[in-house]
């Protein structure tokens, strides 16, 4: 599937709140994109899966997880007016500690941990453009997670810039950097 763009327009998230629910969209940079159809059901189970493990975590902890569709907003000033805001993802699954970032409308801000479940339609925007957001804004901790290859990279804030990443396959065990104590098994991960 190839991925569609709205047209050749900047849009900003004012723009974007004018738009029709039913339709989920994404901005990067300006661009509206739209978001594919449906996640396959694997993808789902998987989402499932990290949502839950994640849920019971953080019970009782201050950060919160927020799965899609929940829109966060990329902003350099808290104070940003819709208007002169122009990259809003949503992300698979986001965590957030900082509460101050969350609003009505999602988050206005960077979480703390991001995953991206691939799929074969949005695999090389999340591996590309919105690698490259999440680390120009800071998230701390991003997942790429990949159902084909069961595998599962995670890139670590250093500084300015992401670390190399760490790639888990087979029986490895996931330690979250972000989330003292959190961790899960990929076995649990794509269970069958």
């Amino acid at each position: 599937m190839i991925l569609k763009k709205k047209d050749d327009k900047k849009y900003s998230y004012a723009d974007y709140l004018t738009w029709n629910e039913e339709e989920r969209w994404e901005l990067i940079n300006g661009e509206a994109w739209a978001m594919s159809p449906a996640p396959t059901t694997r993808h789902q189970k998987i989402a499932t899966v990290l949502t839950s493990e994640l849920y019971f975590y953080l019970k009782g902890k201050p950060c919160d997880i927020f799965p899609a569709p929940f829109d966060v907003r990329f902003v350099k000033d808290k104070n940003q007016q819709d208007q002169d805001i122009f990259i809003t993802l949503q992300p698979d699954i986001s965590v957030i500690c900082d509460k101050s970032k969350i609003d009505e409308k999602g988050c206005s801000g960077s979480p703390d941990l991001i995953v991206e479940i691939l799929s074969p339609s949005t695999g090389y925007k999340d591996e590309t453009q919105k690698l490259s957001i999440y680390e120009e804004y800071g998230v701390k901790e991003y997942w790429i997670v990949n159902p084909d290859r069961k595998t599962v990279q995670i890139f670590l804030h250093k500084g300015k810039d992401f670390d190399k990443p760490s790639y888990y396959k087979g029986n490895d065990i996931i330690n979250s950097s972000v989330l003292e104590k959190f961790q899960i098994a990929l076995k649990d991960i794509f269970q069958e």
